[in-house]
């Protein structure tokens, strides 16, 4: 219920800024401004006689809308936004020192109809009124602007901000894929010379890998589920190349329809089976995940040799981009705890879903 009145009163606040800011507005913008004006001065207090009254209202509304118009679309544009205050105030002083010029001619003006059309009070508490309606008059025309203005500027970095962070994204998981692909046609190339059934085998399963990484994977989310099916393929992959492989995938929790960005776990996994290789000893990897309150967690414990196999000095890339990568879709939602060991790595990951 409270989640439906946060959505209501947002959806509201969205079309309110859209009325201010949305070009295709702009007419429904200036009407309601004109309105307003009119409705303002209808109801203003008549100080003068008829139609003296009507005279100055209307020359009033005039006034006000020039002044009004002048400002947003020409001086604040061309002065504050370019940062030229002096100039500005130049340019206000020299339009405060024209509405009271028009005030004096009005004020001659209105002497014909007779002088009791106009309560005169002393000119100095009228100059004073006059300039302080008119300096707030400005004030709340460069307000509105500038806060028209913020929030288009907003509005523009949010959606750079997006292409920004969508773009390293998209580059981040073509470094991934890439890396895991050589990794496993490397092992496919070594079979064919050793055991050509189990490279037959491998290709296989490699196709199916393959299928999910150049279609599935290119959706925003997927189905926690088939991540983990693509996972189970890969490890089986590696335990037909390797004899003395072992691993395990413990699920807990419903974790049907948990949706989340793809091949973010395969990292993690490739990395453990890639500093594993043991030609002594058994190697394992065992992987759980588990779903508690919106908290995904995933767990990937590995052996590792007594002698630490030799590795290509140029990758190393994964686990980089996977921590990156998790910076921008997750932020503040995620801990990533590393424990390594002497004969045991472990990955420890939490997300908030």
């Amino acid at each position: 219920m409270e989640q439906n009145k946060t959505d209501s009163v947002n959806n509201s606040n969205d079309r309110i800024l859209q009325f201010i800011i949305h070009k295709r507005f702009r007419i429904h913008r200036h009407l309601a401004f004109i309105l307003l004006l009119i409705t303002l001065l209808l109801n203003a207090k008549d100080a003068l006689t008829e139609p003296a009254n009507t005279y100055i209202k209307i020359v009033a509304f005039f006034v006000l809308l020039a002044l009004f118009y002048l400002n947003m679309y020409y001086l604040i544009p061309r002065f504050i936004f370019r940062e030229r205050y002096f100039a500005f105030g130049l340019w206000v002083v020299g339009l405060l020192a024209l509405i009271m010029l028009i005030v004096f001619i009005a004020r001659h003006y209105l002497e014909h109809f007779g002088i009791d059309a106009v309560q005169r009070p002393s000119s100095g508490p009228k100059v004073i009124a006059i300039s302080v309606s008119f300096c707030t008059t400005i004030a709340a025309i460069v307000a509105v602007k500038l806060f028209q203005r913020s929030i288009v500027m907003s509005q523009r970095l949010n959606a750079l901000e997006t292409a920004t962070m969508q773009s390293e994204l998209e580059q981040l998981k073509n470094q991934i894929n890439p890396h895991f692909l050589f990794n496993t046609l490397h092992n496919v190339n070594v079979l064919t010379q050793t055991d050509p059934a189990k490279a037959s085998q491998i290709l296989i399963r490699l196709s199916d890998l393959l299928h999910y990484q150049l279609y599935d994977s290119t959706m925003s989310e997927v189905l926690l589920t088939a991540d983990i099916r693509f996972i189970e393929d890969f490890l089986n992959l590696e335990k037909i190349r390797r004899d003395v492989f072992d691993f395990d995938i413990t699920l807990r929790g419903d974790l049907s329809g948990v949706l989340v960005p793809p091949l973010l776990f395969i990292t993690f996994v490739e990395n453990a089976v890639k500093h594993n290789l043991d030609a002594v000893n058994s190697s394992y990897v065992y992987i759980s995940f588990a779903l508690k309150e919106n908290v995904l967690c995933f767990n990937c414990l590995n052996s590792k040799p007594a002698t630490a196999p030799i590795l290509n000095k140029k990758g190393g890339l994964g686990l980089v981009n996977v921590k990156r990568r998790m910076e921008l879709l997750f932020a503040n939602r995620h801990y990533l705890y590393i424990d390594d060991k002497k004969d045991q790595f472990n990955v420890e990951l939490k997300l908030n879903i």
